[in-house]
């Protein structure tokens, strides 16, 4: 997901930012770099989805554990009573824990699936929106290039006063929080706890 995520920062490296103490290069371009890791690491709404993605997952883990509980409560009383009832009974109940078996291996497949397809959709919404908001912030400020510096980006090395991660950041904290938007982890909370 980390590798995808600076995939899709990598086409904000052409975008343009502002910073006090970045230096314009040799040929007059105004240029900086962000650090998609930093960034994602940092960002209240990625951690903030991360968090309602964990939440979301170790729900369905405990429906998931109930079940697979329940199930492991009917094989042994199965294996206890399998010779006492009769081989048509044990042909029967073991088909039937057989069928149980594979539909709670199937639940938790497409559970896996639903949740991987919602973070995925959800993550690709918020890079698009980060890399929104980097370009309007460049394009105000006067920034010719940024690059994307972390695992897949555009950019193997950077000197430091070209790093704009720390102003990205804070000013899509502070945009976050303007919005009135609350930590996913207490929204799920609270939609568990009903």
């Amino acid at each position: 997901m980390k590798k995808s995520i600076a995939i899709l920062l990598c086409a904000a490296s052409l975008i343009s930012c502002n910073k006090e103490n970045t230096v314009k290069a040799s040929n007059g371009l105004k240029t900086a770099c962000v650090d998609s890791e930093k960034l994602m690491k940092d960002y209240t709404e990625a951690k903030d989805l991360t968090a309602k993605f964990k939440a979301k997952s170790e729900v369905e883990g405990k429906k998931l554990d109930e079940a697979q509980a329940a199930f492991d409560s009917d094989v042994d009383y199965f294996k206890k009573n399998a010779k006492s009832n009769g081989q048509e009974w044990a042909q029967q109940k073991g088909g039937e824990l057989q069928q149980r078996q594979q539909q709670i291996q199937y639940y938790a497949q497409q559970v896996d699936a639903k949740l991987r397809q919602e973070q995925g959709a959800e993550m690709d919404t918020l890079v698009k929106s980060i890399k929104a908001f980097i370009s309007d912030y460049g394009k105000k400020n006067g920034y010719d290039y940024i690059y994307v510096s972390g695992d897949g980006g555009a950019l193997l090395y950077g000197k430091e006063q070209y790093d704009i991660t720390k102003d990205i950041v804070k000013l899509l904290n502070e945009k976050y929080e303007a919005n009135g938007k609350k930590p996913a982890a207490a929204e799920t909370k609270t939609a568990a706890k009903k």
